[in-house]
């Protein structure tokens, strides 16, 4: 007979700083506010590793995006205090855009998140080969 202790695992051990659930999801859905509309993850990958863009070249590197469309995303970026944004003053204007350092601070986070999907294509391949 299987033992049932071997089965039962407990939660791992977690530097919460006082975190309860309630508390948890409040920071969650917080962290969804900031991180919520279609384009800003990707925005904020192209901006990674300290990268530092042009608006023509953010429009050029994600087109199915409108113009419209990430002047708000980044407006709404930058106001949360993710995105910088350089203007040079000269004619033509050139403005860029670049993460700020707690917009950095997301990096380790979006990695899991792209390691996460990763694992989940890796599963459906194994119980794709696995199938008769």
């Amino acid at each position: 007979m299987a033992r049932t202790d071997e089965k039962v695992r407990t939660l791992p051990e977690r530097k919460d700083r006082g975190l309860t659930p309630a508390s948890a999801a409040a920071g969650v859905e917080q962290a969804l506010k900031i991180l919520e509309g279609r384009w800003k993850l990707v925005i904020l990958f192209h901006l990674f590793d300290g990268k530092v863009l042009r608006f023509s070249e953010l429009e050029r590197a994600i087109p199915g995006i409108s113009q419209k469309m990430l002047i708000q995303q980044l407006r709404q970026m930058e106001k949360d205090g993710i995105v910088r944004r350089i203007v040079h003053h000269q004619v033509p204007p050139k403005v860029e855009y670049a993460l700020t350092d707690w917009g950095q601070a997301l990096c380790p986070a979006l990695d899991a998140i792209l390691r996460w999907t990763a694992s989940r294509e890796d599963r459906a391949l194994v119980m794709a080969t696995d199938e008769p």
